[in-house]
């Protein structure tokens, strides 16, 4: 695990000075991001915190043009965890309300672009109208291919494994799953993420080091980059500085080197 900012690697080489990977460097096949930082960035401009929100909205946009470019074929991005329901009532309503706009507005963009939505959490949560927005945007974008764009909404992956385990069990009760025979693939079909590759590349905006409950059964071979930058400053240089890290790890997937 490293922390990239300012142009360097913290405990790594320092990126080229273009801030891309060398030509024919590996590129993963899944990026995930943990969005961190909107408070911070809005207070230190003493700014509402929605304000913050609305900038990492647009550093979404940047995201995404950035992966399409570097030919990145799966980005899930952490929007909104199920913890984030304990925030203020006030700032739940701003970031459900963002939302709401965002799926609205954005969708029809992203289709034209190839861009396929997705949408794993619990979405019950959230009001109706949100939830048939998100499906119509599902169905939209579902034959395209250029990017597979996943956004966790009110997701928690310590819920996503209990929640799969139940389903294991409930399986096992019904006669249909025998759980002697049950694979760690098997098990993995049971959860929100069914159909998307793990991430090869997880970051993590502001400077924190730490997962939040993201993707916890997914990450287990993920390359960890934390970024010191915060969540709406960035944009398509760090994307690629985090790529041109990535390229320089050697994955061994617990093998020994050699």
């Amino acid at each position: 695990m490293s922390a990239v900012g300012k142009g360097a690697v913290r405990g790594a080489a320092v990126a080229p000075q273009s801030g891309e990977p060398a030509d024919g460097a590996p590129v993963p096949t899944h990026v995930a991001i943990i969005m961190d930082g909107n408070g911070r960035w809005a207070a230190a401009r003493g700014l509402p915190r929605i304000a913050g929100h609305r900038a990492g909205a647009q550093a979404v946009r940047r995201t995404i043009e950035a992966a399409i470019r570097h030919n990145v074929g799966w980005l899930t991005l952490y929007a909104f965890s199920s913890e984030n329901w304990r925030r203020p009532l006030a700032e739940v309503i701003d970031l459900t309300g963002l939302l709401r706009h965002y799926v609205r507005n954005e969708v029809a963009e992203l289709h034209e672009s190839g861009v396929r939505l997705r949408f794993i959490g619990d979405r019950a949560r959230f009001d109706p109208d949100i939830q048939d927005d998100l499906r119509r945007a599902e169905q939209k974008t579902e034959g395209n291919t250029r990017l597979n764009l996943t956004v966790a909404l009110s997701y928690g992956a310590r819920a996503e494994i209990v929640a799969a385990a139940r389903l294991v069990a409930e399986a096992a009760r019904a006669g249909t799953l025998d759980p002697a025979a049950l694979t760690e693939d098997g098990f993995a079909r049971y959860l929100n993420t069914d159909g998307i590759p793990d991430p090869d590349l997880i970051l993590r905006t502001s400077g924190e080091q730490r997962l939040s409950n993201f993707l916890l059964w997914q990450s287990a071979y993920a390359e960890l980059i934390f970024l010191d930058v915060l969540w709406p400053d960035f944009g398509a240089a760090q994307f690629a500085e985090a790529l041109a890290e990535f390229a320089r790890r050697e994955r061994r997937f617990g093998a020994r080197p050699g």
